[in-house]
């Protein structure tokens, strides 16, 4: 059984309100769905740059001059 939805109240700007009404209308989802579906990927990519930036905890700190300057060495810059 699937749990209930929670109701929130939530203030949009009138630009984007219009264009998911529009976007609602075009992909016959509803608004909440969008904004359901909009969070989650949010959140699903917030939980990966976390986990990005505890693989890379161990790793040695480096100053931006040595930065720019591996950048130069390489080419890059």
């Amino acid at each position: 059984m699937a749990t209930p939805a929670k109701r929130a109240t939530i203030y949009l700007d009138p630009t984007i309100h219009k264009a998911l009404k529009l976007k609602s209308v075009e992909t016959s989802r509803s608004i909440s769905d969008l904004v359901n579906s909009a969070v989650r990927e949010a959140l699903a990519e917030d939980a990966e740059d976390f986990a990005a930036f505890d693989e890379r905890a161990g790793e040695a700190l480096i100053s931006y001059d040595e930065m720019v300057k591996r950048l130069k060495k390489d080419g890059r810059i």
